[in-house]
């Protein structure tokens, strides 16, 4: 439990004296919260902070670039050996805390979505 809570703290420390990551950020966008949701549900195996939020801002690129949500949810279940949940928490938090300008357009093709089994 305290190496977990060790890279939390660190992954806290990235983030808050990194500001701004690679990608610049859009308005409203919660970088923090999304570490800290992506780090505390584990599983992605992030490296590092800066990695989990360059992955979340390339998600909302993808989003804004018109790639729907079967083929987003495929490619992440695919590169993070996930189930479906862990696709669409991932899918949920980049949207909800980095580009929450996308998630009309995630849902949108999420529509008649039928999960994998």
């Amino acid at each position: 439990m305290k190496s977990v809570s060790l890279a939390f703290v660190g992954a806290l420390a990235v983030v808050a004296c990194a500001g701004a990551v690679s990608a610049a950020p859009t308005a409203g966008a919660d970088s923090l919260g999304y570490v800290i949701n992506v780090t505390l549900k584990g599983g992605y195996n992030f490296p590092n902070a800066e990695a989990a939020v360059g992955y979340g801002y390339s998600l909302c690129d993808r989003i804004k670039a018109g790639e729907p949500y079967p083929a987003l949810a495929a490619s992440i279940r695919q590169q993070f050996r996930t189930d479906e949940y862990g696709a669409s928490y991932l899918l949920s938090q980049a949207t909800g805390e980095l580009c929450p300008a996308q998630i009309w357009a995630l849902r949108q093709s999420a529509g008649g979505y039928v999960p994998q089994p």
